[in-house]
């Protein structure tokens, strides 16, 4: 008969959009969110290592689509959609240009180092034997991922990685759990 709902498909309904478009107009009267609100959300403030910040910024900028440097609400609820609802191949695209520093197309060794640190410490593992281990983290990524050995991943290398290998795709992924957010803030403010 029907398919059984996931949890993530049952947790944002019509009810749910409109409470989120109040919050979202209630926190930002201007009708757009800005980096330093974005910010706070995700628990990255001034006195966060610039990694962190940067690595948001990023992470905002993505969700910017037009470029004009707020996500106003249809931004808003095009990346939460991406995050709750989007199929997996779409959220490592995004993934990929979000860790795609220089935007040239291919992670190189510095660039995956870098986002296996952020994400690390984004996910508060900080831990000294998880930083002793970042390159070698980095290094199983790279045997898994890299299959023509050039020393980058392009793009295609890492959906095929992280879609074939659960440890890489762990690895790649930063849970940020909007979802998570949005049911905390609503409960906060019936």
């Amino acid at each position: 008969m029907g398919q059984a709902q996931s949890d993530e498909e049952k947790e944002v309904t019509l009810q749910n959009i409109q409470e989120l478009y109040r919050k979202f107009a209630s926190e930002c009267p201007s009708g757009n969110l800005h980096l330093h609100e974005f910010k706070r959300i995700f628990g990255v403030s001034s006195n966060s290592m610039e990694e962190e910040s940067a690595y948001m910024e990023n992470v905002f900028r993505s969700f910017d689509t037009n470029q004009d440097n707020k996500i106003d609400f249809m931004e808003y609820v095009a990346a939460l959609h991406l995050v709750l609802r989007g199929k997996l191949e779409d959220k490592l695209r995004w993934s990929f240009k979000v860790y795609d520093r220089d935007g040239n197309g291919r992670l190189d060794r510095r660039e995956v180092q870098h986002l296996v640190k952020i994400i690390y410490k984004l996910k508060k593992q900080n831990d000294a034997s998880t930083q002793e281990n970042i390159d070698d983290i980095c290094d199983r990524i790279f045997e898994f991922v890299d299959k023509n050995k050039d020393g980058q991943i392009s793009l295609e290398e890492f959906i095929e990685g992280a879609e074939k290998d659960p440890w890489v795709m762990d690895q790649l992924k930063l849970d940020f759990r909007p979802s998570g957010w949005f049911i905390e803030q609503r409960e906060k403010h019936p």
